[in-house]
């Protein structure tokens, strides 16, 4: 059975992440940090120079695994998501 999964769009000289989710059962081991690193290797194989993400602002596990990898908050937006919940804007140069 699958235990996670990750979106991504090519955009060029851009990629970016739309989501990377685990179940929750295999939180903790690893698998977030391989979906991810498989993502920004295929963003750089196909020429993306800059990965951009938004993450919801309380989601401090998913904010740690990115500012780990490498990325930097550059924005947020203010209710983002249906709930009213807050975003945070991070990126990383490839």
């Amino acid at each position: 059975e699958p235990q996670g999964f990750a979106v991504w769009r090519d955009l060029g000289p851009e990629a970016e992440i739309l989501t990377i989710g685990v179940v929750d059962e295999a939180r903790g081991g690893g698998l977030g940090r391989a979906l991810l690193s498989g993502v920004l290797e295929a963003a750089r194989r196909g020429g993306a120079e800059r990965c951009f993400l938004e993450v919801d602002a309380l989601n401090d596990p998913a904010r740690a695994l990115y500012a780990r990898a490498g990325f930097a908050q550059v924005g947020a937006r203010q209710r983002y998501y249906r709930d009213g919940g807050d975003a945070v804007v991070m990126a990383l140069d490839l």
